[in-house]
């Protein structure tokens, strides 16, 4: 087993209001941890940092994709561009091009137990690939941390002679003074 395999992990832009509070109200509502990436720019130590693939909105459109669950990964001005999967890893492509029809471009499934394609769309880098924005990864699982400690606690409280201060300070060896 590899990495650690996170059940939710998405990227926004700060200054994309929207897509970022859409981002951050799916991650708000997965059943478990949730890790939000968000590119920030900090004008005193990392200025301008992200302004080659995010600096204005025609500049991200065609250096980044936003991913949504069920669609095609299609970006660019007109998303005339899209990727595919060919030789073991990702291809960007335009559509009509060198035989590459709408059918061929990958279609995002975020809800996949498979975390292949999810990390190597989270890898992408520009300038060879788009910043995939959006919600990568969302898989929900039968056992969510916080749900089982709860369960734990309650399981063991179930077992207990001990139910309160009194029943505590009464048990095993008592004396009086």
């Amino acid at each position: 087993a590899f990495g650690a395999r996170g059940r939710f992990f998405a990227r926004c832009i700060a200054v994309d209001g929207a897509a970022s509070v859409e981002v951050l109200k799916a991650a708000a509502n997965h059943k478990g941890a949730s890790v939000v990436e968000v590119l920030q720019n900090c004008v005193i130590f990392n200025d301008k940092t992200h302004a080659a693939f995010a600096g204005d909105k025609a500049t991200r459109l065609e250096h980044t994709i936003t991913l949504r669950h069920g669609e095609k990964m299609l970006f660019g001005a007109n998303n005339e561009k899209g990727l595919v999967f060919e030789d073991m890893r990702l291809k960007v492509v335009t559509v009509g091009q060198d035989g590459y029809t709408l059918d061929k471009i990958l279609t995002h499934d975020a809800h996949t137990k498979d975390t292949t394609l999810h990390s190597m769309l989270a890898a992408m880098k520009y300038p060879d690939y788009p910043v995939a924005l959006g919600v990568i990864r969302s898989v929900e699982d039968e056992i969510v941390y916080d749900q089982a400690v709860e369960k734990q606690v309650e399981e063991v409280k179930a077992q207990s002679k001990i139910h309160c201060v009194d029943d505590l300070l009464h048990s095993g060896a008592t004396w009086e003074i």
